[in-house]
């Protein structure tokens, strides 16, 4: 896996124009690795959803039901790998969330009903959603040790996992089944986990200088920052409500409404997911031109217009036109609010900030499922324009927050 994001800047305490140690690059490398393989695993899923639906013989409602087990399983354990973080560290807690990943994304394959398949989405969503806080949390202690704004890179090799993710999903669609296909995550997913792990296990997570007494604890967050951590919270749910729905509902709309062949269909959201990878590896460079505040307005107002071209549009390459618009406006919103409410109150930010965010990514599939059986899947799809655009206004808001 390439190194995405090129280490230009001394750590703090270093000596002038000394470049950061080799131990940071290759923790960087090694967290780089682990979002990609977050994607990776996760878009292997959702593009097997339309088959694991006819296999479980699931309407759409009752899909949006099972698919709410990985939201409940995601939630509760985000609420907890926080505090878990603070006392075995993000990186131990990374490696062991990895592993229970791999292992758990085999078990949908293996159901016959919607609630066989809403029970194993369970114990997939707890693991998805462990893995998430904790290397998010890693990965604001590296950037804050850096002092530039990388974030964007890091979620940069998770759209890049999934999209090859999804990529790679399309491709054998047509000729492997589901079971033979998550299988095989597993095993490639274990791999990975057991080649990068060791660097971040043998490391502990960097610290940037304090300004206190030099112990390098986070001081406890004000009210007011707690209040700052919600709003940002907010805003990362606006948008991942958006990946969440084009992850899970995005391949059906194009099979079932648009008569997209399974493979192209497939392809919509590997045509998302390299647009938000593109946004992301420009996400640096265009906060440090743009600032946070333009960089949020921006980015949410272009999803919004691109999430309705895509759930409205007539035709296959239009409605794909529109995926990879809205992949580009939702680029970088999530990773500045992550990373912002970490920059406020440390794990615990990133805590709240991500159970909020990936809580919207992963309620938003149950919800589109329910809105599409009572009106229709492209009706029910625009909710995700009108959450971008509330993200563009939330982000405005938020500009007193951005200049502190």
């Amino acid at each position: 896996m390439p190194q995405l994001n090129k280490l230009r800047t001394a750590l703090p305490g270093g000596s002038g124009g000394n470049t950061a140690p080799p131990a940071s690059d290759r923790l960087r490398t090694a967290l780089t690795v682990f979002f990609a393989l977050d994607g990776f695993l996760f878009a292997g899923w959702v593009v097997r959803i339309p088959a694991i639906k006819h296999q479980t013989g699931a309407s759409a409602a009752a899909l949006g039901l099972a698919l709410l087990g990985v939201s409940a399983g995601a939630v509760v354990t985000m609420m907890l790998t926080g505090r878990l973080c603070r006392r075995f560290g993000s990186h131990p807690l990374t490696v062991v969330c990895a592993g229970l990943l791999s292992v758990s994304i085999a078990l949908p394959a293996q159901t016959r009903s919607p609630l066989a398949l809403g029970l194993v989405l369970l114990v997939f969503g707890a693991a998805y959603g462990g893995m998430n806080v904790a290397m998010n949390s890693a990965a604001v202690e590296l950037v804050a040790a850096l002092r530039r704004p990388v974030m964007p890179g890091f979620h940069a090799a998770f759209s890049l996992g999934a999209m090859v993710g999804a990529g790679l999903g399309g491709l054998v669609a047509g000729g492997l089944s589901p079971s033979a296909h998550l299988f095989a995550l597993t095993g490639i997913g274990l791999l990975v986990t057991a080649a990068a792990g060791p660097v971040l296990l043998r490391r502990p997570a960097p610290r940037p200088a304090a300004a206190g007494d030099g112990s390098g604890a986070s001081p406890r967050p004000t009210a007011r920052a707690r209040r700052t951590v919600l709003l940002f919270g907010v805003i990362a749910l606006c948008t991942a409500y958006g990946e969440g729905a084009l992850a899970d509902w995005g391949a059906l709309h194009l099979e079932q409404d648009l008569r997209a062949h399974p493979g192209v269909a497939a392809a919509g959201y590997s045509v998302f997911a390299l647009t938000m990878t593109a946004g992301r590896l420009s996400g640096t460079a265009l906060l440090e031109r743009l600032g946070q505040t333009r960089t949020l307005v921006l980015g949410g107002a272009t999803a919004a217009a691109g999430m309705l071209l895509g759930a409205l549009a007539p035709g296959v390459w239009a409605a794909l036109l529109g995926f990879a618009v809205t992949g580009l406006g939702l680029a970088n919103i999530f990773p500045v609010a992550v990373g912002r409410a970490g920059e406020l109150a440390g794990s615990g930010g990133v805590a709240a900030a991500s159970t909020l965010g990936y809580g919207g990514m992963l309620l938003g599939p149950p919800t589109i499922g329910f809105l599409a059986e009572w009106l229709s899947l492209p009706v029910a799809l625009t909710t995700v324009a009108l959450l971008a655009a509330t993200a563009a206004v939330l982000g405005y808001g938020a500009r007193d927050a951005a200049r502190a």
